[in-house]
């Protein structure tokens, strides 16, 4: 499921897995914190996911936590 995210998207769910605040990922990627938070939510729809809880399981399932 995640092929159907954009190289952005990828980028903002991989550091959402490592920890990243919404304005941490906007300042590492160069872009507005509110930006950050429309991909946020493209992620959720895209993969069908409906809470920030439903957003950590998917990572942790995926493996994709930083270890």
């Amino acid at each position: 499921p995640a092929a159907v995210l954009g190289a952005r998207e990828q980028q903002v769910l991989q550091l959402v897995a490592e920890g990243y605040t919404s304005n941490q990922m906007a300042g590492k990627l160069h872009i507005a914190s509110s930006t950050v938070e429309v991909h946020r939510r493209n992620i959720m729809r895209k993969l069908d996911l409906h809470s920030v809880a439903e957003l950590t399981r998917y990572v942790v399932n995926n493996e994709l936590a930083a270890r």
